[in-house]
């Protein structure tokens, strides 16, 4: 089949993408290895996303935001306030909504809400438009771009070709290799276990950045357990991988007391809430973000380290970006692929993202090294930063999505 645009990767961003230009007169085919029933029940993962201002925003115009709601009416929980704490010190670095113009920083929602979400609404633009076409359960064999165009070959034989074809299949992507950009990867030596927690001292809608002496603990909260009423959040623990072996391998209560000895009894008791999820800590950053006929978006564009949050809030930023320019070159007659097109995508995208993908590996080596110096550095920032308030207010503008 031909398309104007093949979208490699039915994740988020790549089903994003696929509704942010379902009206635009394109053609879509959107390639994804994974069956259509799977997408359309994807499970639990363990992720919650911690949404900016901007992001909550755009999904809000793309009609995901209501979509969820539909689902889940309680599945957007308020993140009014952040702090930040250093080793075994009470005292922490606080970010407030008062230092931005809303009552909130931004909102946390299930990663697996979204992505439900994000398909319905390609399904139904779909049927509106007939602009999109899903092609699942195929995995991509052969990807070639030029100047001719781009083409992708599935494990069925079957052949599709476009205009532009543009990589959503994660920071590892597949898409990008056989394109032939290369990426810079920065692991960390960590992996990330993620679940829902419930605990006794309420957390009044604010999110922890725990950098203790051996571990990071991360606390993100959600609205009350609708089952118990107790208060309830996702928590992220980093450790070296086999640490998070272990507690994988723990029983629900064992896992809850340890918990509980991380979190220094803060807390309260905490109880496992959910099932538990293990991820790689690895940033990886694109040498390019285009190539000819060629453009990367989400994950496969920026993979972040999580310490901010803004991994999929610079996924949508991606798609919002990149359509932006599809759509004025489409509405002005224009090659979509055209260099220039791509290269104003490629320097508005990385101007927006690699300062501080740079900036958070800086702090996150810092913070996570526990030498005797490194620790007198991280305490005295900390306290530093807690009394310069307009630091305080462009962290708080960064993690609302907006200017300071």
């Amino acid at each position: 089949m031909q398309f104007d645009i093949l979208i490699s990767g039915a994740g988020p961003a790549g089903l994003c993408l696929a509704r942010a230009l379902s009206e635009s007169g394109l053609n879509i085919g959107l390639v994804e290895q994974q069956s259509l029933s799977a997408l359309e029940q994807a499970p639990f993962d363990g992720r919650e996303i911690a949404l900016t201002q901007r992001s909550a925003t755009l999904m809000r115009e793309m009609g995901l935001w209501q979509r969820i709601e539909a689902m889940e009416p309680a599945a957007f929980s308020p993140l009014r306030d952040a702090r930040v704490f250093n080793g075994e010190s009470p005292f922490s670095m606080q970010i407030s909504h008062r230092l931005t113009r809303r009552d909130e920083l931004g909102w946390l929602v299930s990663n697996y809400l979204i992505r439900r979400a994000a398909l319905a609404e390609v399904q139904a633009a779909a049927s509106a438009h007939g602009r999109i076409t899903l092609l699942t359960g195929q995995a991509a064999t052969q990807v070639r771009c030029g100047a001719e165009g781009a083409q992708l070959t599935l494990a069925d034989g079957a052949t599709h070709t476009a205009r532009l074809l543009v990589a959503a299949d994660s920071r590892f992507s597949a898409t990008r290799r056989a394109v032939g950009i290369a990426a810079r990867q920065n692991d960390f030596g960590r992996s990330m276990l993620v679940c829902q927690i419930t605990h006794e001292v309420p957390h009044e809608h604010t999110a922890w950045e725990w950098f203790d002496y051996g571990q990071t603990l991360a606390l993100l909260p959600m609205n009350d357990d609708p089952a118990t009423g107790m208060p309830r959040a996702s928590a992220v623990l980093t450790l070296p991988h086999q640490g998070i072996e272990a507690m994988m391998a723990l029983d629900e209560a064992a896992f809850g007391q340890d918990m509980t000895r991380r979190f220094h009894g803060r807390l309260g008791e905490v109880r496992l809430n959910s099932t538990r999820h293990v991820y790689p800590l690895v940033g990886v950053m694109p040498r390019r973000l285009v190539a000819p006929r060629f453009a990367c978006v989400g994950d496969a564009a920026v993979g972040m380290h999580p310490v901010t949050a803004h991994g999929f809030n610079f996924g949508l930023l991606s798609v919002q970006t990149l359509a932006q320019e599809l759509r004025a070159a489409h509405a002005a007659g224009r090659d979509i692929a055209a260099a220039d097109v791509l290269a104003r995508y490629e320097r508005r995208h990385m101007l927006a993202t690699r300062p501080l993908y740079e900036i958070t590996g800086l702090i996150a080596r810092l913070y996570t090294t526990d030498s005797a110096p490194a620790r007198l550095l991280r305490d005295a920032a900390l306290h530093a930063a807690q009394r310069l308030t307009p630091f305080k207010r462009l962290v708080a503008a960064t993690l609302a999505g907006h200017a300071a």
